[in-house]
């Protein structure tokens, strides 16, 4: 009986904060919303968002995977990698062959730069403290094909582009941020090669005989396989993060709850209209509920990707907006669902800290480099 007893009470530290603050969260919604209206606004908010938001997005995953795996196939990577490389240590303080990591996390996702450093030919270029970096490095590219054929796609062309260059700039800052970070916490990591006591392998390059026809079938639906899986991993951050912070941040259809999709309390720009001014200042947002996308971005950027639709509609998203919105989606793209698990596959775990504040100030920078040259390219 004892035994049991200390079975159950062991889960009580953890288990009653966690009802409390979920039954808390409802409750303050429900008693505004009424339960019934709640409940049916949030299936109907997560339903549409499936259908209208996560089909959309994974249908870019899947032709911007294609592309992708068609760009390395016939050595498009590559020569991009060569057009980078002289970018690579001026800016980023980092070896030229980064520029294939951002290659490959602009075409595809975070993690994409862990496989790659992963490889001790590649990791042999690096000192460690630069190499640890390449955490920041790699995720201010991520998913940065999808973000901008997705603001594309809402009828944005220039914007989404002036948004690439702002999260080209918080990179700088995150990565040399972190890489500042690291030196000042272990000195001897600035000399100290990433791949110190392991035996790196000579490359060898293995030539496979295919046809173009093949080549070119093969890479489409590889990629493309892969434009599946990417598509599946992010419904759960649309579904779930998307429709809480849809709730929060929408207002009752014509003044009244009806249980309808997309209602909400309004709380998330009550909140930002108490410091409007600064968001107005450094981004440019000229509507408190465009808060939430930089909100939703820190844990999973095609989560917010789901609010721009709702955004443009209602009217508050302008191509300053958007600007920004690429920017910070791309700078950030979910690090703080991704930076543990990335440093702790690099076994540097205890970094994770400093890496996220670098990442945090980097994203910021970014938002606001957006701002200003849109604000530039306005008067052009």
């Amino acid at each position: 009986m004892t035994e049991k007893k200390k079975g159950i009470w062991k889960y009580i530290p953890d288990g009653i904060p966690c009802l409390l603050i979920v039954f808390s969260l409802f409750a303050f919604i429900g008693v505004q919303m009424g339960v019934p209206h709640m409940l049916n606004t949030i299936m109907k908010t997560a339903h549409d968002l499936l259908l209208n938001t996560c089909f959309y997005l994974m249908a870019i995953c899947v032709i911007t995977g294609a592309i992708g795996k068609l760009f390395v196939e016939f050595g498009v990577v590559k020569l991009l990698e060569g057009l980078l490389r002289p970018l690579m240590r001026p800016l980023f303080n980092l070896p030229g062959v980064a520029a294939l990591g951002a290659v490959m996390t602009f075409l595809s996702d975070n993690p994409a730069i862990i496989s790659l450093s992963q490889d001790k030919r590649f990791s042999s270029y690096f000192k460690k403290y630069q190499y640890i970096s390449l955490t920041n490095f790699g995720t201010a590219f991520g998913m940065g094909l999808l973000v901008i054929v997705f603001m594309v796609g809402q009828g944005f062309y220039a914007e989404p582009f002036i948004g690439l260059i702002g999260a080209f700039i918080g990179c700088i800052v995150s990565t040399r941020l972190m890489q500042r970070f690291v030196v000042k916490a272990f000195p001897k990591y600035a000399e100290e090669n990433a791949t110190e006591g392991t035996v790196v392998l000579k490359e060898e390059e293995v030539v496979e005989e295919k046809s173009m026809f093949i080549r070119i079938l093969n890479s489409l639906l590889d990629g493309g396989r892969t434009g599946v899986d990417v598509g599946i991993d992010i419904i759960p951050g649309v579904l779930i993060i998307s429709t809480l912070v849809m709730i929060l941040t929408f207002g009752p259809s014509d003044g009244v709850y009806n249980g309808e999709a997309y209602e909400g309390i309004e709380l998330l720009p009550f909140l930002a209209g108490k410091i409007n001014v600064v968001f107005e200042w450094l981004f440019g947002f000229n509507d408190p509920h465009l808060v939430a996308f930089p909100i939703t971005a820190l844990g999973a950027v095609g989560a917010a990707l789901g609010l721009v639709p709702s955004f443009i509609a209602e009217g508050w998203a302008d191509g300053n907006a958007i600007a920004v919105f690429t920017a910070i989606g791309m700078c950030w793209s979910g690090y703080l669902s991704t930076h543990t698990a990335m440093l702790d596959s690099l076994g540097y775990r205890e970094l994770t800290s400093k890496a996220i504040l670098a990442h945090t100030i980097g994203g910021l920078v970014a938002a606001i480099a957006a701002h200003w040259i849109f604000m530039l390219y306005q008067l052009i």
